[in-house]
């Protein structure tokens, strides 16, 4: 089965196929990095990394960048509102790198507990700001800008198909548009490229350019660090539904402005939001819960990513308590089935044939229709709660299906093993037995049934025979 995509440039789910075969780049937006990510934001990069896997899956060499905004990105997409960097850098009283740096670490700890491969390539905004000049003057000469009030702007009116990606007329936006903040913007809808004489003063970063000391609007950044390198047209551009409108539109239009190319990029993928019951989670409107949140409340941070694969990327879902304790509960049990069946097998068979490989199959057909996620997940329990399939190809299976899921169900087994030899445990367990018995001859029954349920829990089940109680590690 071919790998299809849903690409919103087109607003279909359509046949993926590569510029190169074989090899494809892939950008995807990349954090803001003046705050923590919240779980919300994470679910963009769980997105990213099911794409990148479910691409490497299907036989391409994945070239996967990823953007780092330390510098230029305003709280109104639309360059309004204030500088997101220079605002938290002056709340936490130190610089602005500082900030970059301290939350571009907290970000990759956060990505790297919830199991997301780190793109191939990750740059820094402001390790790139001459390729961001070099990119503003091609896009300059040919006049697709203008010099009002010290600052450049993109001319939207220039540019025809402006707003295609989010289905937006040009006509409509310049006939319903509303006075704009930034007078000297001749369309409301105009955007800055370069900024020298701005709402702020004292602007914490700036630089040297052919249009005065200043700094590089946000939207120019991803435009051009993807050109540097991807190429002119990419292939896939990833990031979430809410930088439809504005930024991915804005990307569009000075890309291809640049360049003369169209289209700039072949499929668009966008994620839905992460929804509480008070509406979409976001920075701005505080109070946002953070991934060290749920694992300070006792949950792993592989729990989170196992609800994360319950939805579907392109429909909203809701977080909840309740769902993620669902979740948690379910990577329990799918533990306990691999430790079950490593040992039955001993080991993963050496091919998968039978009816593991029509579970496979199908977890592969789902993941190449779309990246459906729910569809895999209820393969792989399909699988591991069928008892007719051969233990060694089923345990086989599963570990090929979790390259994709990422929830490392391979510790599962070498916990069971550590669990086996390790001394400290097995006196724990011998102990705990010895207990249990004494309990059983003084018609404490509820002590021995706590005993055992507890080692239960744990993945150690007790067997009582006529001679003696042993146990076992599922």
């Amino acid at each position: 089965m071919p790998l299809t995509l849903f690409n919103t440039l087109g607003h279909e789910v359509q046949r993926f196929q590569s510029i190169k075969p074989g090899a494809l780049g892939f950008y995807g937006c990349g954090p803001t990095v003046y705050n923590y990510a919240h779980i919300g934001n994470l679910r963009a990069y769980l997105v990213h990394d099911i794409l990148a896997r479910t691409l490497r899956r299907a036989g391409f060499e994945v070239t996967h960048v990823m953007n780092i905004t330390d510098v230029g990105h305003l709280s109104g997409d639309n360059d309004e509102g204030h500088d997101k960097m220079v605002k938290s850098a002056e709340e936490r009283g130190k610089s602005v790198l500082e900030v970059a740096d301290l939350y571009t670490q907290a970000f990759f700890n956060d990505t790297g507990r919830m199991n997301i491969e780190r793109p191939t390539i990750v740059c820094k905004a402001t390790e790139h700001i001459p390729d961001m000049i070099a990119l503003i003057k091609r896009i300059e000469e040919h006049g697709y800008t203008y010099f009002a009030g010290g600052n450049l702007y993109f001319d939207i009116t220039k540019f025809t198909t402006y707003g295609e990606l989010a289905r937006l007329r040009l006509d409509d936006l310049k006939a319903g548009a509303r006075i704009a903040v930034d007078e000297n913007k001749r369309n409301p809808h105009d955007f800055v490229l370069w900024f020298t004489k701005s709402k702020f003063e004292n602007q914490a970063l700036v630089w040297d350019s052919p249009w005065g000391r200043g700094y590089p609007g946000w939207h120019i950044e991803c435009s051009a660090m993807s050109i540097k390198y991807l190429g002119e047209t990419i292939d896939i551009h990833a990031g979430g539904i809410d930088h439809v409108a504005i930024h991915h539109t804005n990307e569009i239009a000075q890309s291809e402005a640049a360049t003369n190319k169209h289209p700039w990029v072949n499929y668009w993928v966008h994620n839905e939001f992460l929804v509480m019951d008070r509406g979409k989670m976001s920075k701005s409107s505080g109070g946002f819960i953070t991934l060290q949140t749920l694992i300070d409340a006792g949950y792993d941070a592989l729990d989170y990513r196992y609800f994360l694969l319950g939805g579907h990327y392109r429909s909203q879902l809701q977080f909840s308590y309740t769902a993620l304790d669902g979740a948690r509960n379910a990577r329990k049990v799918l533990g306990d089935r691999v430790r079950a069946l490593a040992d039955k097998a001993g080991a993963p068979a050496k091919n998968v044939e039978g009816k593991a490989k029509i579970y496979l199959d199908a977890f592969n057909a789902a993941l190449e229709d779309d990246l459906s996620t729910p569809r895999a997940l209820a393969e792989l329990w399909g699988l591991a709660r069928d008892s007719e399939a051969e233990a060694g190809e089923a345990l086989a299976a599963l570990l090929d299906m979790d390259r994709v899921l990422g929830l490392r169900l391979e510790q599962e087994m070498v916990r069971r093993e550590k669990a086996v030899e390790d001394p400290a445990l097995v006196a724990e367990i011998t102990g705990l037995i010895a207990e249990r018995l004494a309990a059983k001859k003084a018609k404490n029954f509820a002590r021995a049934d706590e005993i055992r349920q507890g080692l239960k829990e744990r993945g150690i089940i007790l067997e009582d025979k006529p001679e003696q109680t042993v146990w076992r590690v599922l």
